[in-house]
């Protein structure tokens, strides 16, 4: 083989490498998490302090290092609590709300406490918990969905941080599916809150923030005079994780990867129906499917109608969840160009074909869509048969709405 075709392969293999979502910026060298910067600065704020962490599997530095090993090593700093969120500590793994107890970090035991039992007030830390502790330390990686638990978990750990007078500390991470975009509804019910943790804030389905940003949006209404955001240093708002040069590891065990995060907001709906969304299957929140669905109408419908993904006509029989060992017809989504790809559009096309085709065999969980699509708009236009263009419309004032509402948090 000749030096010039080596030199031709070696590039087309690191465009591959690079490829699969359309356009892609670089990958940034010089994001550091606010683990990171913590690290970098020596736990300075930490030194002195009896410790807690609101923590699972994703908290890693640059090198790769947990955060609670790193905590237990840091000199001044003591590790006091671990405190885990759904899917426990281990997220990536398949058991999930581990249940509290002690867990041993470089030779001494350190009290486990789940917050993901007995309903959503099993989703806040207890006063005798926090007891003791000076400062409670949240750093787990969110994927920029309304309805994903985590930052609920935050916001209620602050709330309880508050009361128990613990100061609270965000170690910044990057918006996974970029910053600078902002998707659906904003939840309108604010009461819903109490009922669920994937109802918690009043912003939109694909919010645009991080969770320091989340955490100070929250605080206006909580007010807790001593929360800190450690920020981010070198991420710039229309990044994508794997451009950031940060590990990657999966949030909880169905979100394997970047792109599997950015169609989750959309995909992630149609949890509220009697669809499977492809847990149990190699492509989660990347494959739609049921018994009876005629998978390759809606492909037909929908070719060449939403930018930026191909679909296809793919047969899976999950291995868990809905429809678990079942042979499922279904639809599989690529992402072609992630950067002009919007998961709500790619959802309310799928929806809609799914409504003409399958009038009979598809349904809705009507109490469970209000809290993920979060406005009661929604079944109304479903059920009175309305087109695209009335669900663009109600999808797209959430943004427009939102725009200066979140202005005042934005920390990057």
């Amino acid at each position: 083989m000749t030096n010039q075709r080596i030199i031709v392969l070696t590039l087309a293999a690191l465009l591959c490498a690079c490829g699969g979502g359309g356009t892609r910026r670089a990958p940034s060298s010089g994001t550091m998490s606010g683990l990171d910067v913590l690290v970098a600065d020596g736990f300075a704020p930490l030194r002195g302090k009896r410790v807690g962490v609101l923590t699972n599997s994703t908290a890693v530095d640059r090198r790769g290092r947990g955060i609670v090993d790193l905590l237990a090593s840091a000199p001044g700093v003591e590790l006091a609590a671990i405190f885990s969120p759904e899917h426990g500590y281990a997220a990536a793994s398949e058991s999930e709300n581990i249940a509290s107890g002690l867990t041993r970090v470089n030779g001494k035991d350190i009290p486990l406490y789940s917050l993901y039992s007995g309903g959503i007030r099993g989703m806040r830390p207890k006063s005798e918990q926090l007891q003791g502790l000076d400062v409670l330390i949240f750093d787990i990686q969110d994927i920029g969905a309304r309805f994903y638990t985590y930052l609920a978990t935050m916001a209620m750990a602050l709330e309880e941080a508050k009361t128990a007078g613990v100061d609270f500390m965000v170690l910044d991470r990057p918006n996974p599916i970029r910053g600078d975009i902002v998707e659906g509804p904003i939840l309108a019910d604010p009461n819903l809150r109490f009922l669920t943790p994937t109802a918690y804030f009043q912003v939109p389905v694909r919010h645009g923030l991080t969770a320091g940003e989340m955490a100070l949006r929250h605080n206006l209404s909580v007010g807790h005079r001593r929360l800190k955001v450690i920020k981010l240093r070198g991420w710039k708002r229309d990044q994508w994780h794997d451009q950031t040069g940060l590990p990657w590891v999966p949030p909880s065990p169905n979100m394997p990867d970047v792109e599997a995060a950015a169609l989750y907001p959309g995909i992630g709906i149609f949890e509220a129906s009697n669809l499977a969304v492809g847990r149990g299957t190699p492509l989660p929140f990347r494959w739609i499917g049921a018994p009876w669905m005629r998978a390759d109408e809606i492909v037909a419908r929908l070719h060449g109608l939403v930018e930026g993904v191909e679909f296809s006509a793919q047969d899976y029989t999950p291995s868990k969840s809905v429809f678990s060992g079942k042979a499922c017809r279904g639809v599989k989504i690529t992402v072609t160009d992630r950067d002009a790809m919007r998961p709500l559009v790619v959802f309310r096309h799928l929806a809609l074909a799914l409504r003409e085709l399958h009038p009979n065999e598809f349904e809705w969980r009507w109490d469970e869509v209000k809290r993920m699509v979060g406005v009661d708009e929604f079944r109304l236009l479903w059920e009175t048969g309305a087109g695209d263009e009335a669900f663009m419309s109600l999808f797209d004032k959430g943004p427009r709405d939102f725009e200066s509402d979140r202005r005042a948090v934005l920390l990057y």
